[in-house]
Order: structure tokens, then C-alpha cells, then sequence
């Protein structure tokens, strides 16, 4: 075997250097919660492995931290069987519940001394089995029926709390042949909430809490979707084993952490059954306060050898229990449900309730989402119902009590006008939430003007979240319009914006008067009319003045227009002080020309919608789409050519199938433009 060239050495223990530092960096952030490393630091160092090991694919390795970007969409989960079953716990709802199984533990151990439990909080997602051989992650599969479970191994890979490699530590146990190690993968709660916001914005269905978002995240056939999602995971007993023994439950856990694996520092050994009972009372204390989801605490004998002496019965073990929190639920009554504006012009409806006490807060009113939850639950004005604050922190309804009806009840309906600026208020077609279309709308000016200034309208560089802010709280900017009367003294007075800033600022706002067409219809944010729609428009009536006077069957004529699109375009110009805003702008020196769309390809004349999760950015598929000639549409109608489905599509496929619209997925969609 001929030797390897001393650059080709040096390229391999780069690598290896780089692979080491990063599951360190891996392990303290994920595991440890003790970064040493800014996040830029973190990704200079990942970009040089992913380009190193690109030009040099023969030290390409499963087990490298760059394979957990996610893997190309499996067709379908395949069966794990477990070596051991994954048994589920008995439950205690009562304290004399516990009081009860610490009893039948010590009868059958025929002692009357106290048993060395170890508490561990019960946490509120999936359950999973990771296998190590040789130190190295195999396999990861979920419960399942206990016996078999699903092989998700490659979504698994993409959590990075979850070592792909352990950790050898100096003094510390080498690594069993096998390991197999089970635990919880967890939604944390901040980001469960930040993921139900951005589905609610796209009109899809919400997650209920915390643990189906991990369900669903865990169970995506497409891992990339997987690994845009926030998962986490706690390790907290052990499978089967080989090459390794272990006295207790304590002792594994704490074999786990030296290894790499990330154990809960809150579970807590207690000596009898009054200890665990305080831990129980201490955790319900601050379970609001905790990041992740917890409904309980578990009780386990410490002892390996007791547990195999008190065996199991059925699909429980005699040696452990979960001991529950009690519901953190309360029941009131709902005295108005009114409209909320939010800052991108969604209208949410708000339940107005007569104040309760929900785990030690006072509730007095919860968000119902959109109308469609609103039907869903049948929640009226009047209703008596169930409160529940969602991971211990958001209050929403869970039902209502629709045996506690007098008759007396009242629908809520959406009203016809916004009611912070009196707009127009319009539903899109197929989403969830309803509008406002004014420009002007102080309630969602924010986003108004942060739209116009973004890339793919108006292009302002420098105009960011911040100096919009400062920009609108000041007073000086009440439509996208002021930005053009915008002078260098109104910036440098702002906070933090030196003089050379202002004129950068105030170059880029000069220079976003020479714009296209498209850029500056998308920038109006007409509902319905995103970045390929406004295309459209702009090469079919070539100027702003003609779109304005459009009427709707003259915006019916075109072929990538359907009818809700054509309604909401003409509310919008119909609106008085929209068209204000835009003669403003006109008049400010802004000048949108029209540009002409190639017209030839291989997918000339088709039109393609877009829906669900994609592996690449939208706007990247669109644009290879219009390069070869093809349209886009943000809705589905009869006219509509392809519709391109990727996971977890909603309402734009249910229309597909009912229009019998062809749907394809991505790899059609790359042999259509091949």
C-alpha cells in the first residue's frame, strides 16, 4: 500500500483536530450549557471541516459533525426490534398513591428500613433507544409498540445534544462493546412556542404542545426538516449491555455524562419515600420555571440488583413509577372574545375570561389562534371553559363546557373593518388568519416598513429591525412614504448611528428610487402577492399607475391570477390611503420600471404552486422554475399546471387533489427540468 504524502497527513489530522474541537464545542453548548466559543467561532471552525472534508471525500465519516445537516427524504420508517422491551410506567396520581408503591416495594423486599430511590423529573416528549457499538452511534429508533419501534436514526443524528461519538475521558470507564442507552427527545418550550407563531403565519395547523411537536419533528421522512427544528434530549436508563456492569441507576447515569451523554443535573438520589415526596413538592414549585416540558417526577430503585429482584409485571416494572403533577387547569368563564392586531397584520381573536388561577397565576384572558380554532372548539361568548397554560407559561383553551350552556352564548365573527386603523380586513385563500391591508396601520407599520426595505423589494441596506424601530417609536416614519423625507440630522440623533452611518443609510433610501416594477409591487405587501406574483403583474401592466386600475376581471385574464387573488389585489388599491401612500412614494422620485421575463424553456407556459417544507429556500426553486420558463402562483386554481409538495403540506395540496391538479414531488420537479 503505497504511503500517504505528508500534505495528505497534515489534511488528516486537520480534520481530526477539527472533528474533536467541534464535538467539545458540541458538548459544552448542548450538554453543559458552557459554550467557550462565540457562535461565529463555532462556525468558522464548521465551514473549514465541510470544505475540507468536500475536497478530500476519502475522510469522509459518519460519526463527523457535518452529517448532521440532515439526509435526503426515506420513503419509509423500517422496524427496530429492541433487545430489551421498553417498558412503560406505572402511574401515582396522589401522594398516598406513592405512599402506596413505596409499601408493596418494601413488602417484597421484605424490609421495613427505607429504599434508596433515585427522582428524576418526568419529561413530557418521546421516548427513544440509542445504540453505541464500540462507542460509536448505530441506531436510534423510537418505543413504538415497546417491542418494535421505528428506525430514526438519521433524524436522531441531526440533535446536538446526542453524541454521535463518545467521549473518552482521562480516568474514566472505556466504552462497552454495546451500549444501549434509553431517554426523552424533547421540544423546549421557547422554541415549541417560536414554531406554533411561524405556522400560525402560514395558515398552518398548530401543535398542541410541546411533546407532539417533538413527535412530529422526530417522525419527518425527511431529516433536513428534522434538523431545522430544535430538539433536545436527556438520557435516562440503560437497554442492554455488553462489556460494562453496573451497581446502580446513579452510577450509570453519572457514566453516561463522563461519556458525552447529557443527563439531567436535577435528578436527585433520595433515601425513602418522604424524600421523594419533598423532591416531588420541589419540582412542582418550579416546573413553570423550567425550559422543557415536565408533568411529574419518576421514582426508581437505585439498586440494579433490587430492581432485578422485584422483576416486572406485564409491560411495568415493579421498581419504578411515575408520580404525577396534578393538572395545571382551571375553569372560568369567557366574557368577550375581541380582535387582536399583531405586527404583521394578522387579526387573532382573544378570549376576554373572568380571572382564574392557573398554577399560581391569575389568567385573564388567552389567545383562540385564528377563526379556524375558533370553529374547531365551538367557543362562544358566554361559554364556560377549561383553561390550561401550555408548558406552564402560555394560557389557551382547551375546551369548552358545553353542558354549563343557558342558550344565552354568542358567536364570535371577524370583523369587517381593522379595528386599530379601520382597513379592510381580508382572508387569504387557504390560510388560517385574517388581515389587514392598510399601509398605514399603526398596529403593523413595523413589519409594513421592514417589508418594503427587505431584499427582495426595495433593497435598503441598513435599514434593519433596530433603526426601524427607533425610527417609528421617534415618530419620524408613520409611512414607508417618510422614509423619503428622511434628512442626516433626524439619524444622527438616533441612538447609536454615527454620521457615516446616517449617509449610508440615507445613500441606500436615494438609491432604492431606481427599482423594478416587481420589487416595488412586492414591497407594497399586497396580500396574496408575493415576489413571483408581483413578476407577473409587472410584466403583464407595465407600470404601477395601470395595476392600480385594474379591475378584476382584467386581473382575472391573467392565467396565474385566480379569484381570491384577483379580490385582494383590488381591495387593496381600493383602499384610499393605500393609494396615498403610493403617489407619495411616486412623488418622493421613486421610479419602478418594468423588466421582461424570459419566455422560453422547457417549462414554458406551466404554472407552478409551491407548499410544505422544501430542502432548498423557495425562492432558490422558483427562480431555477422561472429560468427554464415556468410560472409561479402563490394559490392553487384550475389553471394551475404543477403543484411541487414537500412534508407536511396543508391546505394548497387538500385544493390540489379536489381540482385534480397535478402534484409532484421535488425529484419530479428536477427530471421536469431536466
Amino acid at each position: 500500500m503505497p504511503r500517504k504524502s505528508s500534505a495528505a497527513r497534515d489534511v488528516g489530522r486537520e480534520i481530526e483536530e477539527l472533528r474533536r474541537d467541534i464535538d467539545s464545542h458540541n458538548y459544552r453548548y448542548h450538554v453543559l450549557d458552557d459554550p467557550v466559543i462565540s457562535d461565529a467561532g463555532y462556525d468558522q471552525l464548521f465551514r473549514r471541516l465541510a470544505e475540507l472534508e468536500e475536497a478530500h471525500p476519502e475522510y469522509r465519516s459518519a460519526t463527523s459533525p457535518t452529517q448532521r445537516v440532515g439526509a435526503p427524504p426515506a420513503e419509509k420508517f423500517e422496524s427496530v426490534r429492541h433487545t430489551l422491551p421498553m417498558l412503560s410506567l406505572n402511574n401515582a396520581m396522589a401522594e398516598s398513591e406513592f405512599r402506596e408503591f413505596d409499601q408493596r416495594v418494601r413488602r417484597a423486599l421484605h424490609t421495613d428500613k427505607p429504599v434508596e430511590y433515585i427522582a428524576e423529573p418526568k419529561l413530557d416528549g418521546v421516548a427513544i433507544e440509542l445504540v453505541y457499538e464500540q462507542g460509536e452511534l448505530t441506531v436510534a429508533s423510537t418505543r413504538g409498540d415497546g417491542i418494535n419501534g421505528e428506525n430514526v436514526t438519521a433524524n436522531v443524528k441531526t440533535i446536538r445534544s446526542i453524541p454521535l461519538q463518545l467521549r473518552r475521558t482521562r480516568g474514566g470507564p472505556a466504552f462497552p462493546q454495546r451500549l444501549e442507552v434509553r431517554g426523552e427527545v424533547i421540544f423546549p418550550k421557547v422554541a415549541f412556542q417560536k414554531l406554533n407563531e411561524e405556522r400560525a403565519k402560514r395558515g398552518e395547523p398548530l401543535f398542541a404542545n410541546p411533546r407532539n411537536a417533538a413527535a412530529g419533528s422526530l417522525r419527518q421522512l425527511d431529516s433536513r426538516i428534522t434538523a431545522g427544528r430544535t430538539l433536545d434530549m436527556f438520557a435516562y436508563a440503560p437497554g442492554h449491555i455488553v462489556g460494562i456492569d453496573f451497581k446502580s441507576h446513579a452510577e450509570f447515569l453519572r457514566t453516561l455524562g463522563m461519556w458525552g451523554l447529557k443527563v439531567n443535573p436535577l435528578n436527585k438520589l433520595c433515601h425513602g419515600a418522604d424524600a421523594v415526596v419533598q423532591y416531588h413538592r420541589d419540582m412542582a414549585a418550579q416546573r413553570a420555571e423550567l425550559p422543557y416540558e415536565v408533568d411529574g417526577v419518576v421514582a426508581k430503585v437505585n439498586s440494579f440488583a433490587l430492581q432485578r429482584q422485584l422483576g416486572e409485571v406485564s409491560r411495568s416494572p415493579r421498581w419504578a413509577i411515575a408520580y404525577k403533577f396534578k393538572a395545571q387547569q382551571g375553569r372560568t368563564r369567557v366574557t368577550n372574545i375581541v380582535p387582536s392586531v399583531g405586527r404583521t397584520g394578522a387579526i387573532t381573536p382573544v378570549a376576554e375570561l373572568e380571572p382564574v388561577e392557573v398554577a399560581g397565576v391569575t389568567i385573564s384572558s388567552a389567545s383562540l389562534h385564528n377563526m379556524d380554532e375558533v370553529e374547531r372548539k365551538d367557543v362562544r361568548i358566554g361559554d364556560t371553559v377549561i383553561i390550561e397554560r401550555a408548558g406552564d407559561v402560555i394560557p389557551y383553551v382547551v375546551e369548552v363546557v358545553k353542558g354549563a350552556r343557558a342558550g344565552k352564548e354568542r358567536k364570535f365573527h371577524m370583523p369587517a373593518n381593522c379595528p386599530v386603523c379601520g382597513s379592510k380586513v381580508v382572508r387569504e385563500e387557504g390560510a388560517a388568519a385574517y388581515r389587514c391591508i392598510g399601509m398605514n396601520c399603526p398596529a403593523k407599520l413595523r413589519e409594513t416598513v421592514r417589508h418594503y426595505a427587505s431584499k427582495h423589494a426595495l433593497d435598503i441596506d441598513g435599514l434593519g429591525d433596530k433603526l426601524v424601530a427607533q425610527l417609528i417609536d421617534s415618530g419620524l416614519v408613520k409611512t414607508v412614504a417618510d422614509l423619503y423625507d428622511l434628512g442626516k440630522d433626524d439619524l444622527v440623533n438616533l441612538e447609536r448611528l454615527a454620521d457615516k452611518s446616517a449617509q449610508n443609510i440615507l445613500d441606500a433610501i436615494e438609491g432604492s428610487k431606481r427599482t423594478t416594477l416587481a420589487r416595488f409591487v412586492n414591497g407594497l405587501g399586497i396580500p396574496q402577492v408575493g415576489e413571483h406574483m408581483a413578476a407577473v403583474l409587472a410584466e403583464h401592466f407595465g407600470s404601477i399607475e395601470t395595476l392600480e386600475k385594474a379591475t378584476e376581471d382584467e386581473l382575472l385574464a391573467i392565467r396565474e391570477v385566480g379569484p381570491e387573488t384577483a379580490r385582494e389585489i383590488r381591495a387593496f388599491f381600493s383602499l384610499k390611503q393605500n393609494r396615498d401612500v403610493i403617489k407619495r412614494l411616486l412623488d418622493a422620485g421613486v421610479r419602478p420600471v418594468a423588466e421582461a421575463r424570459k419566455r422560453s424553456g422547457t417549462l414554458t407556459g406551466k404554472t407552478f404552486v409551491l407548499t410544505g417544507a422544501l430542502s432548498r429556500p423557495r425562492d432558490h426553486i422558483a427562480k431555477e422554475i422561472e429560468a427554464h420558463g415556468g410560472r409561479m402562483s402563490s394559490s392553487v386554481s384550475k389553471s394551475t399546471d404543477y403543484v411541487v409538495v414537500g412534508e407536511e403540506a396543508g391546505s394548497k395540496l387538500d385544493k390540489a387533489r379536489k381540482l385534480g391538479v397535478t402534484t409532484i414531488d421535488e425529484q419530479q420537479l428536477r427530471r421536469l427540468l431536466e
